[in-house]
């Protein structure tokens, strides 16, 4: 069966260019299923619709999240849809398998006081948080990704034209503008702190760490924590919520549904609906404040 997962995973990368961290995702998804079939010594040719829905309560039965079992679900349907293209099945037996409901929640987000707070944390008088302070000012004003943001390299960031290209998810690449304070900050850490913190290394990366290699994803969301308790936050403070900020923020002072869902990335206008709610509370303070009968 690791075979069969193997060659999915490939035709996923290869041909569809999803990312890495979806691979990821596909991949734990399914060795749970291959898991569970070895247990009761089958294979995949072997699995029978009643068999995949007998697996699917066994997660419910671990209190997973509905969110992760539709994604699981959606991952079982695409994989054996393509053992069927590949002439391994006769019938993919998740094709009438509904994934549950999940409830639309809203994003909790910053206040531009919050924002500014947390901005101010790290202590630029060391390198380390000329470079933190640079990383902030870049999530908020691009709501990238903290694994777009991982990965930019020296080539990606036009300060003089006020832009950054972002390579998203699918390898897909997208322009998305900076703000005066970004291209400030970034100014800062690459005339001075990032040749300190490289010292003799080299890297074509944008943000590194002391020993001149790539921030990772954790090491990233740790810094961000970090900054967030020192802010006061009351909650924890999880990196997309300042992509979360970003979007809300833009809608609030004007900015069209289509031009924030291009900035994040977003290859289906559904997904960037979750911000709907900014709209309709712009719609109602602009009917409240100009209706004669309001």
């Amino acid at each position: 069966m690791a075979d069969e997962i193997s060659e999915f995973l490939r035709y996923l990368t290869i041909e569809k260019g999803l990312a890495k961290n979806t691979i990821t995702s596909y991949r734990q998804d399914l060795q749970k299923l291959q898991r569970y079939l070895e247990s009761k010594q089958l294979s995949f040719p072997q699995a029978s619709k009643q068999m995949i829905l007998q697996f699917l309560n066994s997660l419910r039965a671990q209190q997973l999240s509905e969110r992760t079992q539709s994604r699981i679900i959606v991952t079982l349907n695409n994989f054996f849809q393509f053992l069927v293209t590949e002439r391994v099945l006769a019938d993919n037996p998740c094709q009438s398998i509904e994934p549950p409901r999940t409830p639309m929640t809203l994003p909790r987000v910053l206040t531009l006081d919050e924002v500014d707070l947390l901005l101010e944390q790290p202590d630029t008088r060391r390198d380390a948080g000329i470079r933190d302070k640079a990383m902030l000012e870049v999530l908020y004003a691009t709501g990238l990704r903290v694994s777009e943001l991982a990965s930019l390299a020296l080539k990606d960031i036009h300060l003089d034209l006020g832009y950054i290209n972002c390579v998203g998810k699918g390898s897909k690449v997208r322009v998305v503008p900076l703000g005066r304070s970004a291209v400030r900050a970034l100014k800062d850490y690459l005339g001075t702190a990032r040749v300190r913190i490289l010292k003799a290394n080299t890297s074509n990366l944008l943000f590194v760490n002391r020993k001149g290699g790539a921030l990772t994803r954790q090491g990233i969301w740790k810094l961000i924590k970090l900054y967030g308790r020192r802010a006061g936050m009351r909650t924890q403070l999880k990196p997309h919520l300042l992509r979360h900020s970003f979007a809300t923020h833009l809608l609030q002072r004007g900015a069209d549904l289509r031009s924030v869902q291009t900035m994040l990335g977003h290859a289906d206008i559904s997904t960037t609906q979750i911000y709907t709610h900014v709209l309709k509370e712009r719609l109602k303070a602009i009917y409240q404040q100009h209706h004669p009968r309001a």
